[in-house]
């Protein structure tokens, strides 16, 4: 599919149709090429985000088992405010 910007700001739901459609949409200003929009399922080398080394890193960590009390605590004042 080929679209200009104007079309990205006035019907940006078409253009989001074509990705889902799994089409390669391309994006041009005054009648030029300036971009390829590429469905993520074609995209090669595309990474999940379970397969980046940062993913879990923090798994052991106590001090994380309780979200809510984490950052309770990382509120509270320097000085002992309560």
């Amino acid at each position: 599919m080929k679209a200009t910007l104007l079309d990205m700001r006035r019907n940006p739901g078409r253009i989001l149709d074509a990705i889902e459609r799994n089409e390669t949409v391309t994006l041009s200003k005054r009648g030029r090429e300036i971009a390829s929009i590429v469905p993520k399922r074609q995209a090669k080398g595309a990474l999940s985000i379970t397969s980046s080394p940062a993913f879990g890193m923090w798994k052991d960590r106590q001090d994380l088992d309780n979200p809510v009390e984490y950052v309770r605590r990382q509120r509270k004042g320097r000085f002992g405010d309560f």
